[in-house]
């Protein structure tokens, strides 16, 4: 099927001002599209490496697909930029030598409804000047060959994905940009996509994929990106991800909303941002974080005893929902999701 590249929208910053270089294969540099007074990708700078497939994260409305859609040519931000490859996008007049290098599966596969899966492979591998054999072996690969001569308005939502990701990955594309590539299989499609995905970056291959299944995300991405109210909120990579690193926050409990209080100024005034919830103080900050004794005691010389001093281990599920929702629901996921070490009770001073 043919790359579909029509643009069209405000005149974007066509200057070569910021370098690329040879290891970035997307780059975005403050890239922001508004749909009338709506701005739903902000300001937004991101790099992606060979080999590296990264995750990113939103929820509805975010900007996740804008900003995709803007990767792959099909809108015209409003401003700023975006390179594949060094080479800048710009719709219709982006090198085709570009899209020879891509593939991509946005908001469902674009099937036609009285083709057959064979017909479907067979036009896109021609369409990139490849064989029957690149069909046959991209359709094997997928567990598409018991459907080849089923027309697409057959197909299970499930089966129809597959066929969508088989018609991306025909021509061996060095990038990969998926848009919720596991949408409608069931877990063991769900685990073959995985594996695929992994052995595709595992052979040089970069891959761009957006989801909403964090747990998913967090298996497979070597990094991942938060996107939220078309702003990039934070970014994790390695062991971040699945909450391998050290304590993330330090979250001390009180007998009285006064001692929380007490605690927060001895907290403050020692240099560490802290955030009081009644009885509750928790902080990020690395000192505190990293140090928890030496806080306990800090809190105790203070006169604000706590009765529980606790480092706990976020996972992305709980970082996702305490960067893009109110505390209320990070809390509650806190509960069943982040692994904690306590400091001991004689160390924080608890009765």
């Amino acid at each position: 099927m043919a790359q579909a590249v029509v643009a069209s929208g405000a005149a974007v910053d066509d200057t070569d001002a910021d370098t690329v270089t040879d290891a970035e294969v997307i780059a975005v540099r403050a890239l922001t599209h508004r749909f009338g007074r709506l701005t739903a990708v902000d300001g937004v700078d991101l790099t992606v490496r060979p080999g590296e497939i990264y995750g990113f994260l939103g929820r509805n409305g975010a900007g996740k697909t804008t900003l995709i859609r803007a990767l792959l040519g099909l809108l015209r931000p409003t401003a700023g930029q975006v390179r594949l490859f060094g080479t800048q996008v710009r719709g219709g007049r982006t090198d085709p030598r570009v899209w020879a290098r891509v593939g991509y599966l946005v908001e469902g596969p674009g099937l036609y409804p009285q083709l057959t899966v064979r017909d479907h492979l067979g036009l896109t591998a021609r369409y990139r000047g490849l064989g029957q054999h690149d069909a046959d072996a991209v359709s094997e690969r997928l567990g598409l060959a018991g459907y080849a001569d089923v027309p697409a308005r057959q197909l299970s939502l499930g089966t129809r994905q597959r066929l969508g990701l088989a018609l991306a990955l025909v021509h061996r594309p060095a990038l990969l940009v998926l848009d919720e590539p596991v949408s409608g299989l069931d877990p063991a499609g769900v685990v073959d996509v995985r594996i695929l995905l992994r052995e595709l970056a595992d052979g040089g291959a970069t891959v761009f994929m957006s989801s909403h299944l964090v747990v998913e995300v967090a298996r497979l991405a070597d990094r991942v990106g938060i996107i939220h109210e078309g702003r990039l909120v934070t970014e994790l990579s390695g062991a971040r991800i699945d909450g391998a690193a050290p304590g993330h926050r330090l979250v001390a409990t009180f007998r009285t909303t006064a001692l929380a209080e007490r605690a927060q100024e001895a907290l403050t005034a020692w240099g560490v941002d802290c955030v009081l919830d009644q009885t509750r103080v928790t902080t990020t900050t690395p000192v505190a974080v990293e140090h928890p004794d030496t806080a306990a005691v800090r809190l105790v010389e203070a006169g604000a005893p706590p009765m529980s001093l606790t480092v706990e281990h976020e996972d992305l599920e709980h970082v996702f929902l305490r960067r893009t929702s109110s505390s209320v629901a990070a809390d509650s996921v806190a509960a069943d999701s982040v692994a904690a070490d306590s400091v001991p009770a004689v160390a924080a001073g608890a009765a």
